[in-house]
C-alpha cells in the first residue's frame, strides 16, 4: 500500500535543520502538500485549527497577519498563501527581523510564491526555498518492484489521487486540477482573454511529452502568435503544470541546440504508455536535481541529447555544468542501445544507464551501458 499522510516527506529533515537559522519558503505545484508538510513539523497532532498556523485566505488570520500580531507561545509559526497580499515581502522581513531570535518562520504558497519572490532582493539571505515534488518510488511507500511502478504511472504521484490508488477519483481530479490552474491560478499571473485556447493547449500537450517541443505546430493548432503560444507554455511552468528540458550540446556529436522537450509534473496526463514512462524518469531525475540544488547548493541541470542525425539519449544531468550521468528510457530490455555507445565513445559523460519496465539487469555504467529495471536504478542512486 502507498505511504500514509503521517508519513514525513522527504523534505521534511532538510527543512526543519534549516529553520534554526533562517526562514524557510516551500513552493510546488497545487495540491502537492505543501500544508501538510508544514503541518508534520509542528507538534504531534496539529492541524489546520493550531494557532501556528495562519492563512491569508482566512480572514481572521489575515487580520492578525496585517496587524503583525503573532500568537503568543508559538516557537514556529506557518504562513499559508501570504505572497497573495501584494506587500508581504516586507511584512515577513519585518516580523523575520524582530523575532528570529526566538520564532522560525515557514512560508507555504503557490507558484506565485516562487514568481513574486524573485521581484526583489528585500529577502536575501533570510530564507531558503525548497520545491516539493510528487511522490516518487522510494518516497511512495510501497516496496520498490514492478507492482509500484505500474501504481506510479497509473495515478502519479499528487497525493490525493496517489493515495487513493481509484480510476474515478483520478480522472474527476485531473479535470478539477486542470480547471483551477487554467481558470484561477492562471488568471492570477497572465492576462487571459481566451481560456478556451489554454484549455486547448493544454489538452494536447500531453501528446507532444517525448518529442521536440514544436512552438510552430502550437501556433497552428490555436490560431495564435508564436509569442503567446511561448508566453502561454512559460506561465504552465511558473505554476508548476509542466517543464521543458533543454539540449546538451555537443560539437564532437553535432547535437541539437535549440529543440527543447516538454513534461508534466503529473505524468499520468500522458496517454502513451512509453512517453508516460519518459516522463516518469524526467520526474524521478528533476526531483533528485531540485533536491539536490535546493538542500546542498550544486546547480543542477536536467538535460537531453539529440545530434543531427536523431540519434538521441533521453536525459543527461549534469552538476556544476559537468555531466554526471545518462539515462535512456527503453521498453525493451535485450541490448543496450547504440546511440549510448556512440555518444559514450565522443562525450565526458562518466555512466550511461538504460532503464526499463522488465527484470533483466546487465553491463557496467562506468565501462559500458547498464541496463537495469527502473525500481533497480531509483534504489541504487538513491533518488528521493
Amino acid at each position: 500500500m502507498p505511504t500514509g499522510p503521517r508519513t514525513p516527506r522527504y523534505l521534511a529533515a532538510a527543512v526543519t535543520a534549516d529553520l534554526a537559522g533562517r526562514m524557510v519558503f516551500v513552493g510546488g505545484p497545487r495540491q502537492i502538500g505543501k500544508t501538510t508538510l508544514a503541518l508534520s513539523l509542528l507538534p504531534a497532532g496539529s492541524d489546520e485549527s493550531s494557532p501556528a498556523y495562519l492563512n491569508w485566505d482566512h480572514l481572521a488570520d489575515r487580520e492578525a497577519i496585517l496587524a503583525a500580531r503573532l500568537p503568543p507561545g508559538q516557537p514556529r509559526i506557518i504562513f499559508d498563501e501570504l505572497h497573495k497580499y501584494a506587500e508581504w515581502r516586507g511584512l515577513i522581513k519585518g516580523l523575520y527581523d524582530t523575532h528570529k531570535s526566538s520564532i522560525s518562520f515557514l512560508v507555504t504558497g503557490s507558484a506565485r510564491l516562487d514568481y513574486y519572490r524573485k521581484g526583489g532582493d528585500s529577502l536575501q539571505g533570510r530564507y531558503h526555498y525548497y520545491r516539493l515534488h510528487p511522490f516518487t518510488l522510494l518516497e511512495g511507500g510501497h516496496r520498490p518492484d514492478a507492482g509500484s511502478v505500474a501504481h506510479l504511472l497509473r495515478f502519479g504521484g499528487f497525493p490525493e489521487p496517489f493515495l487513493r490508488g481509484e480510476e474515478r477519483f483520478h480522472r474527476r481530479w485531473l479535470r478539477e486540477h486542470s480547471a483551477r490552474v487554467v481558470h484561477e491560478d492562471l488568471r492570477d499571473l497572465e492576462q487571459v482573454r481566451e481560456v478556451s485556447r489554454l484549455d486547448l493547449l493544454l489538452a494536447h500537450l500531453p501528446s507532444c511529452v517525448g518529442s521536440p517541443l514544436s512552438i510552430n505546430r502550437l501556433r497552428k493548432l490555436l490560431q495564435a502568435s508564436h509569442d503567446s503560444v511561448e508566453r502561454w507554455i512559460a506561465a504552465f511552468e511558473r505554476l508548476y503544470l509542466c517543464y521543458r528540458v533543454a539540449p546538451f550540446g555537443s560539437a564532437s556529436i553535432r547535437a541539437v541546440r535549440k529543440e527543447r522537450k516538454l513534461y508534466f509534473w503529473d505524468w499520468s496526463r500522458v496517454d502513451d504508455p512509453g512517453a508516460r514512462f519518459e516522463n516518469l524518469v524526467a520526474g524521478h531525475l528533476l526531483k533528485y536535481c531540485h533536491f539536490i540544488e535546493d538542500t546542498e547548493g550544486y546547480a543542477m541541470e536536467l538535460r537531453f541529447l539529440r545530434d543531427t542525425d536523431g540519434r538521441e539519449i533521453d536525459f543527461v544531468v549534469l552538476r556544476d555544468g559537468r555531466p554526471q550521468f545518462a539515462v535512456e528510457c527503453k521498453s525493451g530490455e535485450r541490448s543496450a542501445s547504440r546511440a549510448c555507445r556512440y555518444v559514450r565513445e565522443r562525450t565526458a559523460i562518466p555512466r550511461f544507464y538504460q532503464v526499463h519496465l522488465g527484470t533483466a539487469d546487465f553491463g557496467d555504467a562506468g565501462t559500458d551501458t547498464r541496463v537495469l529495471p527502473f525500481w533497480t536504478f531509483c534504489r541504487e542512486l538513491a533518488l528521493p
